[in-house]
Protein backbone atom coordinates (compact mmCIF):
# COMPACT_ATOMS: atom_id res chain seq x y z
CA UNK A 1 0.00 0.00 0.00
CA UNK A 2 1.46 3.23 -1.13
CA UNK A 3 1.88 5.58 2.44
CA UNK A 4 0.02 8.56 1.03
CA UNK A 5 -2.89 6.22 1.14
CA UNK A 6 -5.12 6.69 4.00
CA UNK A 7 -5.97 3.61 6.47
CA UNK A 8 -9.23 2.54 7.74
CA UNK A 9 -10.02 4.22 11.14
CA UNK A 10 -13.61 4.05 12.23
CA UNK A 11 -14.58 4.78 15.97
CA UNK A 12 -18.17 3.84 16.77
CA UNK A 13 -19.97 5.45 20.17
CA UNK A 14 -21.77 2.10 22.31
CA UNK A 15 -24.57 2.85 25.18
CA UNK A 16 -22.59 0.39 27.22
CA UNK A 17 -19.42 0.30 29.46
CA UNK A 18 -16.81 -1.03 28.19
CA UNK A 19 -15.77 -4.33 29.67
CA UNK A 20 -19.58 -5.19 28.01
CA UNK A 21 -18.22 -3.87 24.40
CA UNK A 22 -14.40 -5.85 24.98
CA UNK A 23 -16.40 -8.88 26.05
CA UNK A 24 -18.94 -8.70 23.01
CA UNK A 25 -15.02 -8.97 21.01
CA UNK A 26 -13.40 -11.65 22.65
CA UNK A 27 -16.63 -14.05 23.58
CA UNK A 28 -17.12 -16.90 20.75
CA UNK A 29 -20.83 -17.06 21.28
CA UNK A 30 -21.53 -12.92 21.35
CA UNK A 31 -19.08 -12.80 17.86
CA UNK A 32 -20.87 -15.47 16.02
CA UNK A 33 -24.08 -13.17 16.21
CA UNK A 34 -22.57 -10.21 14.50
CA UNK A 35 -19.48 -10.90 13.52
CA UNK A 36 -20.67 -11.18 10.03
CA UNK A 37 -22.56 -8.38 8.04
CA UNK A 38 -25.87 -8.79 7.28
CA UNK A 39 -27.82 -11.36 5.15
CA UNK A 40 -24.13 -13.48 5.71
CA UNK A 41 -23.10 -15.83 8.94
CA UNK A 42 -20.13 -16.52 10.50
CA UNK A 43 -18.70 -20.25 11.69
CA UNK A 44 -15.69 -20.57 13.71
CA UNK A 45 -13.39 -23.39 12.89
CA UNK A 46 -10.97 -22.70 15.61
CA UNK A 47 -10.84 -19.63 17.90
CA UNK A 48 -8.57 -19.10 21.07
CA UNK A 49 -9.21 -15.97 21.49
CA UNK A 50 -6.03 -14.69 23.90
CA UNK A 51 -2.49 -13.14 23.22
CA UNK A 52 -0.65 -15.85 20.95
CA UNK A 53 -4.08 -17.16 19.83
CA UNK A 54 -5.57 -18.03 16.67
CA UNK A 55 -9.12 -18.21 14.50
CA UNK A 56 -10.20 -19.96 11.42
CA UNK A 57 -13.38 -19.00 10.45
CA UNK A 58 -15.62 -18.57 7.31
CA UNK A 59 -18.04 -15.97 6.26
CA UNK A 60 -21.29 -17.26 4.40
CA UNK A 61 -22.89 -15.34 2.10
CA UNK A 62 -25.51 -16.65 0.25
CA UNK A 63 -24.28 -13.93 -3.15
CA UNK A 64 -20.69 -14.26 -3.54
CA UNK A 65 -20.15 -17.51 -1.27
CA UNK A 66 -17.72 -18.61 1.48
CA UNK A 67 -14.86 -16.43 2.53
CA UNK A 68 -12.72 -18.29 5.01
CA UNK A 69 -10.22 -16.15 7.38
CA UNK A 70 -7.60 -17.15 9.26
CA UNK A 71 -5.79 -14.58 11.90
CA UNK A 72 -3.36 -14.40 14.98
CA UNK A 73 -3.80 -12.33 18.56
CA UNK A 74 -0.88 -10.62 18.53
CA UNK A 75 -2.21 -8.67 21.76
CA UNK A 76 -4.66 -8.70 24.12
CA UNK A 77 -5.14 -6.03 27.04
CA UNK A 78 -8.61 -6.50 28.77
CA UNK A 79 -11.32 -3.94 28.77
CA UNK A 80 -8.61 -1.73 26.49
CA UNK A 81 -7.09 -3.31 23.22
CA UNK A 82 -6.99 -6.22 20.73
CA UNK A 83 -4.47 -6.68 17.99
CA UNK A 84 -5.14 -9.39 15.29
CA UNK A 85 -3.53 -9.96 12.06
CA UNK A 86 -6.31 -11.49 8.78
CA UNK A 87 -5.18 -13.87 6.36
CA UNK A 88 -7.60 -14.88 3.40
CA UNK A 89 -7.14 -19.09 3.80
CA UNK A 90 -8.94 -21.74 2.21
CA UNK A 91 -11.17 -24.37 4.31
CA UNK A 92 -8.03 -26.22 5.47
CA UNK A 93 -6.57 -23.00 6.94
CA UNK A 94 -3.68 -22.80 4.29
CA UNK A 95 -3.36 -19.07 2.92
CA UNK A 96 -4.37 -17.93 -0.15
CA UNK A 97 -3.93 -15.27 -2.64
CA UNK A 98 -6.49 -11.91 -1.39
CA UNK A 99 -6.79 -11.55 -5.54
CA UNK A 100 -7.80 -15.54 -6.06
CA UNK A 101 -10.54 -14.85 -3.33
CA UNK A 102 -12.29 -12.05 -5.31
CA UNK A 103 -9.86 -8.49 -3.68
CA UNK A 104 -8.53 -5.99 -5.63
CA UNK A 105 -5.23 -6.51 -7.14
CA UNK A 106 -3.46 -4.52 -4.21
CA UNK A 107 -5.14 -5.62 -1.02
CA UNK A 108 -2.72 -6.79 1.65
CA UNK A 109 -2.38 -10.49 1.76
CA UNK A 110 -1.66 -9.84 5.16
CA UNK A 111 -3.27 -7.05 7.40
CA UNK A 112 -3.49 -6.28 11.04
CA UNK A 113 -6.38 -4.41 12.99
CA UNK A 114 -6.17 -2.91 15.96
CA UNK A 115 -9.43 -2.44 18.47
CA UNK A 116 -9.22 0.30 21.03
CA UNK A 117 -11.53 0.86 24.00
CA UNK A 118 -12.15 3.90 25.71
CA UNK A 119 -14.49 4.99 28.16
CA UNK A 120 -16.71 8.17 28.11
CA UNK A 121 -18.98 8.20 31.31
CA UNK A 122 -20.82 4.77 30.89
CA UNK A 123 -20.53 4.63 27.05
CA UNK A 124 -18.02 3.00 25.07
CA UNK A 125 -16.13 4.60 22.17
CA UNK A 126 -14.74 1.67 20.49
CA UNK A 127 -12.43 2.23 17.47
CA UNK A 128 -10.72 0.08 14.84
CA UNK A 129 -8.04 0.78 12.79
CA UNK A 130 -7.07 -1.63 9.80
CA UNK A 131 -3.94 -1.61 7.74
CA UNK A 132 -5.60 -1.53 4.58
CA UNK A 133 -6.57 1.56 2.47
CA UNK A 134 -9.94 3.42 3.39
CA UNK A 135 -10.34 3.83 -0.21
CA UNK A 136 -9.86 0.12 -1.15
CA UNK A 137 -11.73 -0.76 1.79
CA UNK A 138 -14.86 1.71 0.59
CA UNK A 139 -14.52 -0.25 -2.99
CA UNK A 140 -14.54 -3.73 -1.93
CA UNK A 141 -17.43 -3.19 1.15
CA UNK A 142 -15.07 -3.77 3.60
CA UNK A 143 -15.68 -0.29 5.44
CA UNK A 144 -19.79 -0.64 4.74
CA UNK A 145 -19.19 -4.05 5.97
CA UNK A 146 -17.32 -3.18 9.75
CA UNK A 147 -20.11 -0.28 10.42
CA UNK A 148 -22.80 -2.85 9.52
CA UNK A 149 -21.46 -5.13 12.07
CA UNK A 150 -21.46 -3.03 14.90
CA UNK A 151 -24.86 -1.94 14.10
CA UNK A 152 -25.42 -5.41 14.78
CA UNK A 153 -22.84 -5.31 18.00
CA UNK A 154 -25.06 -2.27 18.94
CA UNK A 155 -28.30 -4.33 18.92
CA UNK A 156 -26.50 -7.35 20.62
CA UNK A 157 -25.54 -5.15 23.49
CA UNK A 158 -29.01 -3.22 23.65
CA UNK A 159 -30.61 -6.76 23.86
CA UNK A 160 -28.28 -8.61 26.33
CA UNK A 161 -28.04 -5.24 28.75
CA UNK A 162 -32.09 -4.60 29.24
Amino acid sequence: MKSEQKELLISHLFDAPRDVVFKAWTDPEQLKHWYAPDGRSIEFKAITVETGGHFHYVIKDPVYGPCWIIGNYLEIQPDTKIVFTMVMSNEAGDAVSSVANGKVEDWPERHVATVTFESIGQRTKMTIHQTVSEEKAKETGAYQSWIKMFNKLNQLIKQTTQ
